[in-house]
């Protein structure tokens, strides 16, 4: 028998009549994941999904670290499986686990008996691989509360499985069971952080980023893209549509007070959104505004800038402080990108007083100097698609 992988699921088995839909999506997720990896076999039994490889030359140290990553699964392990014997499962042990033996101080024996036709209890066999482990290796001392090291013993339908502790996955939900939504990317900290955290509820997204060359930069540009692919490996496939938007600037500071440029630049952008949304067949819109954390994202102004989509706007982030969201970004890796010195949209024509408490009635009132829905269409018409796989 081959060394392969154990998920085990998260709140997935909370679901009720349509668990199964749930483990499907995300066997299929795995399937696509573990890809480049080779050819795998993936299966789910007894709340668990297996990875198995099913030919040699299989990378399932890549395949491993991309399971780790798949929203819906809360571990993984990896395990050798065995005849269901004791005697079988302690070589197994000796020689499978002989280095992480070798190396701790101190050790357990955990088994779980998922096969209740085994002729041991969960309690005997741990106590009886434990008792053998413990001869083999002498320098071992046995602590039950705080062990360096605990040997896991699974005796499952088809085989044994025998494991070194399951490391932490992304947890979550499968992503394709929550819908699909258009995520407002730029380059800073939070929207990543955000999507990231709609993603894991099962979100499939789809980017928008807004560039304004001139005033921005190629290399603005290329920022985001980066930032999507480093998305990629969370949020599975990502289509990223960049949106031409100086024209759209240019028209507000022309026409509009400039304490409003901010406000009527955010409607703008939640518009384009909302388009593309209904292009896209998607259902809700995700943005990375924290309360408070800036003008155009005090409750005033929120009020204003979602007074434009009839759409769910999903903000993951809103209650977080820049810690928070700082320390999440660090953990998926967007986060050295993030803090790149490439100027974005939202930079471009900063009022020097932003107004903080704004009025629905009154911004609407401004834009009527404005041709808002030729802007709009001009500005989908010019739009660029980048696939990310």
């Amino acid at each position: 028998m081959h060394e392969m992988i154990l998920c085990k699921l998260g709140e997935v088995v909370l679901k009720g009549l349509n668990r199964r839909s749930f483990e499907m999506k995300l066997m299929s997720n795995l399937r696509r994941r573990t890809a480049r990896f080779g050819r795998f076999r993936v299966y789910s039994k007894q709340s668990t999904i297996y990875v198995e490889p099913a030919e040699e030359t299989c990378d399932l140290a890549g395949a491993y670290a991309a399971c780790k990553r798949v929203f819906g699964i809360i571990a993984v392990a990896r395990a050798l499986p065995c005849a269901k014997e004791k005697e079988a499962i302690l070589d197994t042990a000796k020689t499978y686990l002989s280095s992480a033996l070798t190396a701790a101080r101190s050790f357990k024996v955990e088994s779980k008996r998922a096969d209740k036709t085994f002729p041991m209890s969960s309690i005997q066999l741990s106590q009886w691989v434990g008792g053998h482990l413990h001869e083999a290796f002498p320098h071992l001392t046995v602590d039950v509360h705080h062990p360096e090291l605990t040997v896991y013993v699974e005796v499952r339908e088809e085989a044994a499985y025998v494991h070194a502790p399951a490391e932490p996955a992304a947890g979550g939900l499968p992503i394709g069971m929550g819908g699909r939504a258009v995520s407002l990317l730029s380059g800073g900290i939070d929207s990543p952080v955000a999507s990231y955290m709609i993603a894991k509820r099962g979100v499939e997204l789809e980017m928008i980023h807004f560039a304004s060359p001139p005033y921005t930069s190629e290399q603005a540009r290329e920022k985001v893209l980066q930032l999507a692919r480093e998305l990629v490996p969370w949020c599975g496939r990502l289509n990223v549509t960049i949106v031409p938007f100086a024209e759209i600037q240019e028209e507000i500071r022309r026409n509009c007070p400039e304490d409003h440029f901010t406000l009527i630049m955010r409607r703008f952008m939640m518009r384009l959104a909302d388009a593309l949304a209904r292009d896209l067949n998607c259902r809700a819109l995700v943005t990375g505004e924290s309360l408070g954390q800036v003008a155009s994202q005090t409750m005033d102004a929120l009020a204003v800038s979602g007074d434009v989509t009839d759409l769910p706007v999903l903000r993951p982030v809103i209650g977080m402080d820049k810690e928070e969201i700082v320390r999440i970004a660090r953990h998926i890796g967007t986060f050295e990108t993030s803090i790149l010195p490439y100027e974005d949209c939202c930079t471009v024509f900063t009022p020097r007083h932003p107004k903080t408490r704004p009025h629905v009635e009154e911004v609407r009132e401004m834009e009527q100097a404005l041709d808002v829905e030729g802007l709009v269409r001009r500005a989908m018409e010019g739009r660029e698609v980048v696939k990310l796989r």
